[in-house]
């Protein structure tokens, strides 16, 4: 009887564990709603305080909710963790979330270089450049804005690529080899128009990554992504210089 016992915890443990997974990954249960407490969680499955005990300090573990002594358990905001010296696909980080990824293209333009753009990337005055924005989906709410130039002096092919099916950094990765790369991170509080982007208020943090990559033919792309501060973060890991 013990062993049986044991066996139906264990069934018990996985269904109530993958039930509030997939509220939380569905976006069911947002950011900062509140579970169920445990009792009530014992009583509507039929098992154990200890059984949901486990099952809360498993999602806890996972990052998917947080417990506060005295007022419960709620669903914490994803967070992501880029390498800061490392080239990232955006839905590749998504999807490690357990988040649905989507984005769509709000700009596409032609345009030959300005004087802005050149203290963006490095090309001549009036090269022909590729202008794109977008926005990248995190399950329900906006992952992340993307301002990019592409150099089309570089990357000819990038005019007839169709950004509004394929992310431009996604297609770039997979055909243009890069040789060198910059990467510049700064804070800014999120404008009118990137609080309207991203779904924030008005002044809320962002994390703004800005990259420029060259290829052995030139300058091949500038692009700025922007973040709201509370969903991402940049990661390092550093070894000692040999002696």
């Amino acid at each position: 009887m013990v062993a049986e016992d044991s066996g139906r915890d264990r069934t018990l443990h996985q269904r109530i564990l993958g039930d509030i997974e997939s509220r939380i990954v569905s976006g069911a249960w947002p950011p900062g709603h509140r579970l169920p407490f445990e009792v009530d969680l014992a009583t509507q499955y039929g098992c154990s305080r200890m059984t949901v005990n486990k099952v809360m300090t498993q999602l806890a573990k996972s990052g998917l909710i947080e417990r506060r002594r005295k007022s419960g358990s709620f669903v914490t905001q994803p967070q992501a963790q880029s390498a800061v010296l490392e080239i990232n696909d955006i839905e590749a980080e998504v999807r490690s979330l357990n988040l649905a990824y989507g984005f769509r293209l709000t700009e596409r333009v032609l345009r030959k270089a300005g004087e802005e753009d050149l203290r963006l990337i490095d090309v001549p005055p009036g090269a022909p450049l590729l202008v794109l924005s977008c926005v990248h989906m995190g399950g329900p709410r906006p992952f992340c804005r993307e301002e990019r130039l592409i150099s089309l002096a570089t990357v000819p092919e990038a005019d007839r690529a169709d950004f509004s099916a394929t992310p431009p950094g996604q297609w770039l990765i997979g055909q243009v080899p890069w040789s060198a790369a910059e990467h510049r991170i700064r804070a800014v509080n999120a404008s009118a128009d990137m609080a309207a982007t991203l779904a924030i208020a008005k002044g809320t943090a962002c994390l703004v990554v800005e990259r420029r990559t060259w290829s052995g033919q030139g300058a091949v792309t500038h692009v700025c992504l922007t973040y709201p501060g509370d969903s991402h973060t940049l990661m390092a890991r550093f070894t000692p210089a040999s002696q």
